[in-house]
């Protein structure tokens, strides 16, 4: 092997969690050097600042790291030079950025009160619902970002389209979410399975799984429908999976450990526990479901915890992770056909039993 061809293994192995990390500084600057910013608006500017570097930090980063992990996967290894895996890491921080975005919002339209381990950020004492702008500072920085790094790319207009429609299916998913279950009224009927998968579909899996693989592919070259559409069957399920771990360690997680204190009982949220509960539930539990549920009274969301151990869901859960995850493992041999199966591999076993 050459000098130069063991440097580029060098650089490929080196992209993991310290190194995208480390790379964030170089998103900041890029940011606040943009050209479009002037003397006039500084104020703004250290807002933007200061409203990414509260929100973008403190995640598992997954979502950008299987950007930089699935391009490596994908291309060649003659383009494993550094200014494509700089590239790379823009997008996953692009990914980063969007997940931002949404947990800004998400927090405020929730009422949450923590958010990986620390106060939300509308939350913070001077803020409030200044955040509603400053999520939009933060779904506008990912394009500027994207326009710096990637407009000469033969890529460029498939990422714009991909980060758009991924931002669309999410915030349709999110309209899902609340129209099911407002704050103000508890319909038990509206929560079916059915309802579950779709919001589950548009709210989580489309900008978590297959938005951070799409854009590898499409910066790998590959734009083939066919191709997409099977890592779509794959990802779909693999988001509809980590969801329904989400809603399971929202209740029976350790806040210390996942850094999010549970408030889906209390919000009237159409999780897989309440999905899975009413369809368990004898008339009698079912009585006990609707008084308590949706409830902001400790007292109430602590019945609806014993409910739930009444049915012995967490049993009911570990039951479906296996399985599931069979399914996965079913599907990724059918479908990744023409792809590496270990891209999609290595996100399963990632979040396979996990605990936050």
């Amino acid at each position: 092997m050459s000098k130069n061809g063991k440097q580029q293994d060098v650089a490929a192995a080196a992209v993991g969690p310290e190194k995208f990390v480390g790379f964030f500084p170089q998103i900041v600057r890029d940011l606040v050097d943009d050209e479009l910013h002037t003397p006039e608006i500084a104020d703004a500017v250290d807002r933007l600042k200061m409203v990414i570097e509260y929100n973008a930090l403190g995640g598992k980063y997954n979502r950008g790291l299987t950007v930089v992990a699935t391009f490596q996967e994908l291309v060649r290894p003659d383009q494993h030079d550094e200014k494509s895996l700089q590239r790379a890491m823009v997008v996953g921080w692009c990914v980063e950025l969007l997940q931002s975005f949404f947990l800004v919002a998400d927090d405020i339209m929730d009422y949450s009160e923590t958010r990986r381990g620390r106060t939300c950020w509308y939350k913070k004492e001077g803020i409030g619902l200044d955040a509603v702008n400053d999520s939009f500072l933060i779904e506008s920085s990912i394009y500027r970002l994207l326009k710096r790094h990637c407009r000469d790319q033969p890529y460029y207009l498939n990422l714009l389209e991909l980060f758009l429609l991924m931002t669309y299916q999410t915030q349709l998913g999110q309209a899902l979410d609340l129209i099911t279950a407002p704050l103000s009224q508890v319909d038990l009927n509206r929560f079916t399975e059915q309802r579950y998968k779709a919001i589950v579909k548009h709210k989580t899996a489309f900008y978590s799984f297959y938005l951070p693989v799409a854009a590898a592919m499409y910066m790998a070259g590959i734009e083939d429908e066919k191709q997409h559409e099977h890592a779509k069957a794959i990802l779909l399920e693999m988001g509809e999976f980590f969801q329904i771990q989400d809603d399971f360690l929202d209740c029976f997680g350790d806040p210390e450990v996942t850094g999010k204190i549970g408030t889906d009982i209390q919000d009237n949220k159409c999780s897989w526990l309440v999905v899975e509960c009413l369809k368990r539930a004898s008339p009698k539990q079912r009585q006990l479901l609707e008084e308590n549920y949706g409830q902001k009274d400790p007292d109430k969301v602590a019945c609806v915890k014993r409910l739930y151990n009444q049915l012995d869901l967490q049993a009911v859960y570990k039951e479906y992770e296996e399985s599931s995850y069979q399914r996965l493992l079913a599907l990724i041999s059918q479908h990744a056909q023409q792809l590496p199966s270990q891209v999609f591999l290595g996100l399963a076993q990632k979040i396979y039993k996990r605990q936050k």
